[in-house]
């Protein structure tokens, strides 16, 4: 039977993009043993947050967008440089001195129409995220500083939304996810009271270091959305891309932490 009589796509919040997808450009992934038409209708019905569109964040939101999220919600800040240009896939050259955030929406819909992306161009901030993160179902933490990942981290513990994380320096970089429920642990209580020795424009980068996480963090995002494979759980990956392994640590959850220790 062709995938097009055996998937339909129905809305059950009026929250939801009301997006009816092409079977035909998303079967392929339909082909996976075990992803299911419902599963392609769980990403359908999901509007995913993404803190940043460098380039983490950008090859996250590209791949969440090829995949068949719903809707995106975009925030970032400033305008593109010529020193963006070894690592943002969603930026052009002919854009450089203007605002990221607007060329990220027109490249994603260039790349699929049907996804609604919002842009916010600005820095994360409780009173901007508070509505925005309220009508998503998932958040992707990549922005290039950990005042604004402490916030957006505040914010999906508070509202009980969970949220991949993802940073990078050089040739290496990690992962881990809070998933609401499952008593793993928050960015505070990996790394508390103190912000990594990080500084925003500071941090070296060759541009498949980030793509490779960026793809990590959708393909995380995508399996908890749907529920297909087995996302990461109380473990951190940790991905050396100079020496070509990954490793995976026990991370705990803090049950002081100021943030998470309650919910």
């Amino acid at each position: 039977m062709p995938i097009s009589e055996r998937i339909t796509v129905t809305w059950s919040s009026e929250k939801k993009p009301a997006c009816q997808p092409d079977l035909e450009r998303y079967k392929r992934q339909l082909m996976l043993r075990g992803f299911t038409p419902g599963h392609q209708q769980k990403l359908c019905n999901s509007t995913a947050l993404v803190g940043g569109v460098g380039g983490l964040g950008g090859t996250a939101a590209v791949y969440l967008a090829v995949a068949g999220i719903g809707k995106l919600i975009i925030f970032h800040s400033g305008n593109l440089t010529l020193s963006n240009m070894n690592r943002q896939i969603l930026m052009k050259n002919d854009r450089i001195g203007q605002p990221r955030a607007p060329q990220a929406k027109e490249t994603i819909n260039a790349i699929n129409p049907d996804v609604i992306v919002e842009t916010h161009d600005a820095r994360i901030n409780k009173e901007n995220l508070a509505p925005a993160l309220a009508s998503s179902d998932i958040a992707l933490s990549a922005r290039p500083n950990f005042s604004e990942r402490r916030v957006l981290n505040e914010g999906c513990v508070r509202l009980g939304k969970p949220m991949v994380e993802a940073a990078m320096d050089g040739m290496q970089g990690y992962l881990f996810n809070y998933i609401p429920g499952k008593k793993t642990p928050c960015l505070e209580c990996v790394f508390p009271e103190t912000d990594p020795q990080w500084e925003e424009l500071g941090f070296s980068v060759i541009g498949p270091v980030p793509g490779v996480l960026g793809a990590m963090m959708a393909m995380e995002a995508i399996k908890i959305i749907t529920g297909f494979g087995r996302p990461l759980e109380s473990h951190m990956l940790i991905y050396d891309a100079l020496n070509t392994e990954t490793k995976r640590f026990h991370i705990r959850r803090n049950g002081k932490c100021p943030v998470c220790g309650r919910s």
